[in-house]
């Protein structure tokens, strides 16, 4: 295995990044390193924290040290690029770790890839790219770490076949706030392995990580979308392309009558034919500010679904399609969250298990249709039967929808509260990554192993969400 300490394309700190409002493009810059806000990228809650940088790995036991008698805990933190509290700790210490972004080592001829935890998805694809590899899992932005990765053992469109992030990592460090130093693999210290990958970046901080690629020859997706009609025609596609690696759905939430729950079924596979692999071009686009609260209302998101739905004009369309529209549809427009006003959006993602799943979703789509709220980016798939390797890990086998809302205390607040509950009588589950507004009683349902997985959290680490949740 060739060693590579200084990657040109991996080592430049003011690598194109798209992060939140508060943080400037590219790392964390010195002057925000202090008592700072760092929004998650619903930008809701704001918490007042102490932000401090990790450059190093060797570093995080030093800073453990001189904030251990600190009230607050402290929580290493990438991206930012979850939804709600998770990655936020109020009057805490934030161990911004995206300077720690090296490439480690590399193996052109297996896909082994060792990386720092502090390297993003995108500055892993503009190095593994060219040399014809792919991630194995990837969710709908590049733009999170690989830590964030592992902590919050993301999925993307080929969980019915590739499973979560978390079992294609091979081997990972963990350091603890005593300085303990672990190698955890599916074979070595298996238990922190599995407590680690989901575990919300509470067992330690993930200095490195080994990841398992997969090859490609081409930048192109062979792409076909499908609409549909309703669940029912939903599942039918499902079924029909389970082979199909990737496949996912946009869903009109706002339709009723005969265009409830109508969609596009979305699939692809990474081309056969040989082309030439280059990396991204950077993103250009960029939301320059926080748009009018009244801007998103019921009857612009219900004309956007429309015109979404119709852009198709036929009912099948097949094309040669770049991974970036792909995959990151939403990426090529730096800051879009601020589309949803400076009050933030609300994401609520459930799993439920398929014996429930056709009539949850159904009991679900009508109650976000008679909200009379608006959600334009609503995604709707699959979750197949590959097991997750993390003790704390969402997917399960069924059906997954993803809603995103401009925050309104007043109706979505309560809405969520309706979501969530009907969720758990489905025998669902929520996605901590996307969560702001979980209870405690449903948090413990939804997660019956977290008092197991308690005894693996470090006892100087901590954050927002787990101390909202396990009160």
């Amino acid at each position: 295995m060739g060693t590579m300490q200084e990657s040109p394309v991996l080592q430049h700190r003011g690598a194109p990044a798209d992060e939140p409002p508060t943080r400037p493009h590219g790392d964390v810059d010195d002057q925000l390193i202090g008592e700072v806000p760092f929004r998650s990228w619903g930008r809701y809650p704001l918490y007042p924290a102490k932000l401090v940088s990790l450059n190093w790995q060797d570093d995080f036991p030093r800073v453990i040290q001189q904030n251990a008698g600190m009230p607050g805990g402290a929580l290493a933190v990438g991206m930012g690029r979850s939804y709600g509290d998770s990655c936020l700790l109020k009057d805490g210490n934030l161990m911004v770790a995206t300077g720690m972004n090296r490439l480690l080592s590399f193996d052109a001829a297996s896909g082994l890839l060792t990386a720092e935890a502090g390297l993003t998805l995108a500055q892993l694809l503009d190095f593994a790219v060219p040399h014809g590899w792919f991630l194995p899992v990837s969710p709908g932005t590049k733009y999170v770490t690989l830590g964030g990765a592992v902590a919050n053992d993301i999925h993307g469109k080929n969980h019915h076949l590739a499973g979560t992030f978390g079992s294609h990592v091979r081997r990972f460090t963990l350091v603890r706030s005593d300085g303990t130093q672990m190698e955890c693999s599916p074979t070595e210290n298996s238990d922190w392995y599995a407590a680690t990958i989901g575990g919300l970046g509470l067992t330690g901080v993930i200095t490195n990580i080994s990841l398992q690629l997969k090859p490609i020859v081409s930048r192109f997706i062979d792409y076909e979308g499908i609409q549909f009609h309703g669940v029912d025609e939903f599942l039918a596609l499902t079924e029909q392309y389970q082979h199909v690696e990737y496949t996912v759905s946009w869903v009109d939430v706002t339709s009723t009558g005969k265009n409830f729950a109508r969609g596009i079924f979305m699939l692809g596979d990474h081309s056969k034919i040989p082309d030439k692999l280059t990396r991204s071009k950077d993103p250009k686009l960029v939301f320059p500010l926080d748009a009018p609260g009244a801007m998103l209302n019921s009857m612009t998101v219900a004309a956007f679904n429309t015109a979404f739905f119709h852009k198709q004009i036929k009912p099948r369309v097949r094309a040669l399609q770049d991974y970036e529209p792909f995959f990151y549809p939403l990426d090529k427009v730096l800051h879009w969250n601020r589309m949803y006003g400076k009050s933030g959006l609300l994401q609520f993602q459930y799993a439920i298990p398929w014996e429930s799943a056709r009539e949850g979703t159904i009991a679900i789509l009508n109650e976000v249709a008679k909200s009379g709220l608006a959600s334009f980016l609503a995604v709707l798939k699959a979750f197949g039967d590959v097991p997750s390797p993390g003790m704390m890990s969402f997917p399960q086998p069924g059906i997954t929808l993803a809603l995103d809302f401009p925050i309104k205390p007043e109706k979505s607040f309560a809405l969520f509260d309706r979501l969530a509950a009907m969720t758990l009588d489905y025998g669902g589950k929520l996605y901590p990554a996307k969560d702001a507004r979980m209870t405690p009683a449903q948090f413990q349902k939804s997660y019956p192993e977290w008092q197991r997985f308690a005894r693996y959290k470090d006892p100087l680490l901590s954050s927002s969400f787990w101390e909202r949740v396990t009160q």
